[in-house]
């Protein structure tokens, strides 16, 4: 919550003031509330550690994909070839260890060289040749699509139990050791969340008392509290749920450091302003003396990337890399975008917001399978609610104008 304007004085016209001009992201925040209570009043095992945890873990990959396709939407472009990349990036690496005796080690670092220049290949085509990242991306998705199928010959591809940890294993107890029977809470997962609220209340009063040195407006000591105590209070129940149960999963943290660096890459770096000004308006960029074909370059180098990432986590969570690997994940990590308060039209967007589009979206999926609701029923809804999400970016702007 924060305010622009010296005309605003009670807490309440804050209040007011900041749900009007942050609407979209309390939309989703009060969706995701929304849609977990509904689920916790149908189904009796929805709200239990032990389910909520498995959601989180299968969020991760979704959610650090998201990260990367913000800066592509942002910026006023789309990337169509993420599912394939991460189906080819997952095979890669399994096909490394299983087939040459690579390492783990070895094996992911090549897999993200062969991200960062699928990336680099298709940034290439947008930014220097000015081919549309619509078709780029498209054509990208035939392209490693077909590679996938070459490099695993239709065979499923199994991978190591060690390997397998990135994507189904936890961080180990410190002292006690734990069981979700039992209910003690895993005490590695305590001592994160102590850093993690450390770590947020520095960010806090850092980026307050910056405000203040340099006389922008910021909000009054009781709301400032009011905000931080909501946040502490959503970020512990996040860490409790996982507390409950086996702890923290690698993927987790992996997920928490990629997050981190995409806040900080998008909201205190260059880099990050030039993003944004590109999508909000590229000819006002280009005259600022944006160098806006090396930008758009980095951000596809960046998906690319991530999205290698997400073929690791992914391919680790299943054990197994498959030719069908990645299908139509494409479309859950943009509709993730979305929902998460990213605009179609460019210029706006958040990885927080991201982050939680794509928790959205695997609460949506999560619920449903517990009530036994149809693959057909499924993909409606999920349907639905990305055309919501939009409408909600339109007519935002619209009443903004």
């Amino acid at each position: 919550m924060s305010t622009n304007t010296k005309s605003i004085q009670s807490p309440m016209e804050i209040i007011k003031f900041s749900l009007r001009n942050n609407i979209r992201q309390y939309t989703m925040f009060i969706a995701l509330i929304s849609i977990m209570l509904i689920f916790s009043i149908l189904s009796p095992n929805f709200l239990t550690p032990r389910n909520l945890s498995t959601l989180f873990l299968q969020t991760a990959h979704i959610a650090i994909l998201a990260c990367g396709v913000v800066l592509v939407i942002v910026a006023g472009h789309i990337d169509l070839s993420i599912g394939a990349v991460v189906g080819l990036t997952g095979a890669i690496v399994a096909i490394l260890q299983a087939k040459f005796g690579l390492g783990i080690l070895p094996s992911i670092v090549i897999t993200l060289g062969v991200g960062g220049i699928i990336g680099l290949w298709q940034g290439y085509w947008v930014a220097y040749k000015d081919v549309p990242a619509f078709i780029v991306t498209l054509a990208g998705m035939m392209v490693f699509n077909g590679l996938l199928l070459g490099v695993t010959k239709g065979e499923t591809i199994a991978t190591s139990s060690a390997f397998n940890l990135i994507g189904q294993g936890y961080l180990p107890t410190l002292f006690l050791e734990n069981t979700p029977k039992d209910l003690i809470p895993h005490d590695t997962t305590l001592v994160v969340l102590g850093l993690v609220i450390i770590g947020y209340l520095w960010l806090e009063f850092s980026n307050r008392k910056e405000r203040i040195n340099y006389e922008f407006e910021v909000l009054p000591p009781s709301l400032f509290a009011l905000k931080i105590g909501v946040a502490i209070l959503l970020i512990a129940s996040v860490f409790i749920i996982m507390a409950l149960y086996l702890g923290i999963p690698y993927s987790i943290l992996i997920l928490m450091a990629i997050g981190g660096l995409y806040i900080f890459l998008t909201t205190k770096t260059t880099f990050g302003r030039h993003v944004y000004a590109i999508g909000g308006n590229k000819d006002a960029a280009k005259l600022s003396g944006i160098n806006i074909r090396q930008r758009t370059l980095w951000i596809f180098i960046s998906s690319g990337i991530l999205c290698a990432v997400g073929g690791i986590i992914y391919t680790a969570r299943v054990g197994s890399a498959a030719a069908s690997a990645g299908q139509g994940m494409e479309l859950d990590v943009i509709a993730s975008a979305i929902i998460g308060g990213t605009s179609t039209l460019g210029g706006e967007g958040t990885i927080v917001g991201a982050i939680i589009g794509a928790l959205v979206m695997a609460t949506l999926n999560n619920g449903m399978l517990l009530l036994d609701v149809g693959t057909t029923q499924r993909l409606i809804v999920r349907g639905l609610v990305l055309l919501l999400a939009v409408w909600v970016d339109i007519s935002s702007r619209k009443k903004n104008g």
